[in-house]
């Protein structure tokens, strides 16, 4: 690994110094944390990370190495990965050293930062715009990080998906609309026992319909939900004529189509540890987390249901509408890697379309 040094700024002037470990050049976006101690090569794949900078809050990243098994897309997501410590050797992940498979993926990263005064300044501050370069000094960088774009208002959905393709060959038939979809989620429905069709975000809800499905899914993505306008048009399209179920940004497009709204978290949940209640039951599901922004409770609207909320902060984490067939969760139920708590979500929505 280099021996030579890089920058991370803030929008706010925070300058923290590291060292460079992957590819020269500047990042710019969104800084953002994520506090699971494993899954990093998952989390680098998701496209969820896009136009986002990623901080890991564990000691020490990178030290089972990096393969095939573990990726989630076809590309590395976040401009530049920050650490405290990486490793790069091979191991039970795969042969590859994960600092080399970083900058033969041309990703920007340092180790030897400070990342507890990091991660504690984004909890205080909440996720703001910052920068991280081998290249450029530190007021040199700041200038270009406050020219940066914010990531309100951005639909990054269509960019991040991928081309039409099916899975599966026996069951019910499932039309995912793919808004940044992860390979674990689409995986989770086909192990679930359905023949998946997965459309690009842009596909129009009559096209949807035209391929006669059982069932619609609506999957996770980065960006401002309030943004992704296709998707929601597309939704409402649906609704009521297919079974829906959605994750993540799903869930977030689900409440909007239901003419609900999102606001921004002030830092976000990013993590494998955090616990949501079922309201059927008051079952605690410990979850995989990764997204910035939340539904607003604001008054239920008649025929939805909350189903699940936060235990850190009251936020929304699961919708359901009995009468449209709909429901959502803001979690992840493949947890890839994490808890395996709400994986059931995937045969229940198999089950009830079969």
């Amino acid at each position: 690994m280099s021996a030579a040094r890089g920058v991370l700024v803030l929008e706010d002037g925070l300058v923290l110094e590291g060292r460079a470990v992957a590819a020269a050049g500047t990042a710019l976006g969104e800084m953002v944390f994520t506090t699971g101690m494993t899954g990093y090569q998952e989390a680098v794949t998701d496209p969820s990370y896009a136009g986002q900078l990623l901080c890991f809050a564990a000691p020490m990243i990178g030290n089972y190495g990096v393969g095939d098994a573990a990726m989630e897309s076809d590309r590395v997501w976040p401009g530049a990965v920050v650490m405290a410590r990486a490793g790069n050797r091979g191991g039970a992940g795969g042969p590859t050293g994960w600092c080399d498979w970083l900058t033969a993926n041309g990703v920007v990263a340092l180790d030897d930062v400070d990342t507890r005064r990091l991660v504690r300044h984004l909890r205080d501050k909440g996720a703001m715009r910052g920068g991280v370069s081998t290249e450029l000094g530190a007021d040199e960088l700041l200038a270009r990080v406050r020219e940066h774009p914010a990531l309100d208002g951005r639909d990054l959905a269509a960019p991040s998906a991928r081309p039409r393709r099916s899975m599966g060959t026996d069951g019910p038939r499932v039309v995912a609309i793919d808004a940044g979809m992860k390979n674990s989620i689409a995986n989770g429905l086909v192990n679930a026992g359905c023949r998946l069709e997965i459309v690009p975000a842009g596909t129009t809800a009559d096209e949807i319909l035209a391929i006669d499905p059982d069932g619609v899914f609506v999957s996770n993505g980065p960006g401002d939900p309030a943004a992704v306008t296709g998707v929601i048009d597309a939704v409402r399209g649906v609704l009521g004529k297919a079974p829906l179920f959605g994750i993540c940004l799903g869930h977030q497009m689900l409440a909007h189509a239901l003419g609900m709204r999102t606001e921004k978290l002030p830092f976000g949940h990013r993590g494998a540890n955090h616990p949501v209640r079922r309201s059927e039951d008051g079952v605690v599901e410990v979850t995989v987390q990764n997204h910035g922004y939340a539904v607003v409770d604001d008054g239920t609207r008649d025929g939805v249901e909350i189903t699940r909320v936060s235990l850190f902060d009251r936020s929304v984490e699961g919708l359901a509408v009995p009468e449209l067939r709909a429901f959502s969760v803001q979690y992840h139920p493949e947890a890839s890697p994490g808890p395996h708590d709400a994986r059931y979500l995937f045969t229940r929505f198999v089950g009830e379309i079969a």
